[in-house]
């Protein structure tokens, strides 16, 4: 079991910048890749960002390409996602995704096995 615990959202004006942060707890030894999902009201949810656990590479949705860095501290078992320049259409419910299982990818929900609860990020225009 992995545990993941989201916090760092809020409200901000367009152009600001927010770093989200997720803390993972548990069996972290068995970690393959994590990332973070977003889904605004009525809409599903979509890939933001993710990389491999093991250094193998780093990906990114091309609507935050440029604005969006994923990046961790390994001591703290933590991810985070630093969002910068954000944009109306950044709004809504952040998640933090994380994969113990091998061999899978990194952009799509059910590559991820284990969700935190969401942190809200508002940005208004």
């Amino acid at each position: 079991q992995v545990q993941l615990v989201e916090s760092g959202g809020g409200l901000v004006q367009a152009g600001d910048s927010l770093r989200l942060s997720c803390a993972a707890s548990g069996r972290t030894f068995s970690l393959y890749a994590m990332g973070w999902f977003r889904q605004a009201p009525g809409k599903e949810r979509e890939f933001v960002a993710a990389f491999s656990w093991s250094g193998g590479g780093t990906y990114y949705a091309d609507s935050v390409k440029g604005r969006f860095t994923i990046s961790r501290d390994n001591s703290k078992s933590t991810v985070y996602l630093q969002m910068n320049s954000l944009k109306p259409e950044d709004t809504a419910v952040y998640y933090c995704a994380a994969r113990t299982k091998p061999g899978l990818g990194y952009i799509r929900r059910e590559h991820f096995d284990y969700w935190g609860q969401g942190t809200q990020v508002t940005v208004s225009s």
